[in-house]
């Protein structure tokens, strides 16, 4: 049944945090105990190896819901996102020929918590939390936005404010840096694993201070409220561009390789035909002049990508630090 509130269009902030609170009849009616599962919860299976959950071997537990529900990665202002998305959610709605509505998240953990208790259905999780909903929720990483030659990604960028007299990694230390939060790749896990190699370990050299997204992070470097702050390229790319902040005000110390930029799943439970037409009309649709295109600039369409391949440099992160895929390192 779709709540009440979800009519409109959207579904408010405080509706995923009460979908938080739903018992998990879902994941406990697969239950299987004997069965190949990796780093999986115990309620799902990898037979094949591939690192993400299977489809339930019993048909009477596929979902083939009526209306879908799709949640993008929590950001600062749901609100806009709902409409940049929309485009994208009416094509979705033609190819599959279902009602979409729109989930506005509020944090990593309860949109996590929510594919697992099987009232989401398809969601863009941040490269960071990726994991945790492959391995916590089922969820299965399909897509990616990339360019037409197939190329996609983003960086680690370390922030400081032009006046703020760091010009290297070495004048960090006994600074005031802005982390996002600890489940996020380019906002605290890589900083974690690939800062000591240049001579500067987090907690120890600089304090950190979790802002909560890379938008605080970079707000606070140009209020100067952090001294320093490692975030997304893709973020503050877009925020710039949104006028939020003037890019002669701050400077990048530091840029990382890239990694991939947010992973696009669907649960693990549905149906293959719905399957189907759902990665039918990610990889079908066109972002050129929609909102949606204006706001992921270069970014020209969705491309297929697979867990196992593509997080593979985001679990060597993750593993560095010594991260576990439970509830309570989810944040």
């Amino acid at each position: 049944m779709i709540h009440p509130l979800a009519r409109s269009g959207r579904l408010p902030l405080a509706t995923l945090a009460f979908f938080s609170l739903l018992p998990l009849a879902v994941g406990q009616a697969q239950a299987q105990q004997d069965c190949e599962r990796g780093a999986l919860a115990d309620i799902y299976c990898d037979e094949n190896g591939d690192m993400v959950a299977d489809r339930p071997t019993d048909e009477s537990e596929w979902a083939n819901p009526d209306t879908l529900i799709f949640a993008y990665t929590p950001v600062e202002d749901p609100a806009i996102y709902s409409d940049i998305w929309q485009p994208f959610i009416e094509h979705l709605e033609e190819v599959t020929d279902r009602d979409v509505r729109f989930f506005a998240v509020q944090s990593n953990s309860a949109q996590v918590e929510a594919m697992r208790s099987g009232r989401l259905h398809i969601a863009g999780f941040s490269t960071g939390p990726t994991p945790f909903a492959v391995n916590l929720a089922g969820a299965v990483p399909f897509a990616l936005m990339g360019s037409d030659d197939g190329r996609f990604g983003y960086t680690l960028q370390l922030y400081t404010h032009v006046d703020s007299g760091i010009d290297e990694m070495e004048d960090l230390k006994g600074k005031r840096v802005a982390h996002t939060s600890p489940t996020s790749n380019s906002g605290n896990q890589a900083p974690r694993a690939l800062f000591p190699e240049m001579g500067i370990v987090p907690d120890e050299d600089y304090e950190v201070v979790y802002s909560g997204s890379h938008d605080q992070s970079m707000l606070g470097v140009v209020a100067q409220d952090y001294d320093a702050a490692p975030v997304a390229s893709e973020v503050v790319d877009r925020m710039a561009a949104r006028g939020l902040y003037d890019p002669e005000d701050v400077k990048i110390i530091y840029e990382s390789d890239s990694f991939p930029t947010t992973s696009y799943n669907y649960a693990h439970n549905l149906h293959p035909d719905l399957v189907e037409k759902i990665e039918e009309a990610f990889f079908s649709f066109d972002f050129a002049g929609t909102e949606l295109g204006e706001e992921f600039e270069g970014v020209e369409k969705f491309i297929p990508i697979n867990y196992q391949d593509n997080w593979k440099v985001i679990r060597t992160i993750q593993n560095a630090n010594g991260v576990e895929y439970t509830p309570d390192n989810l944040q």
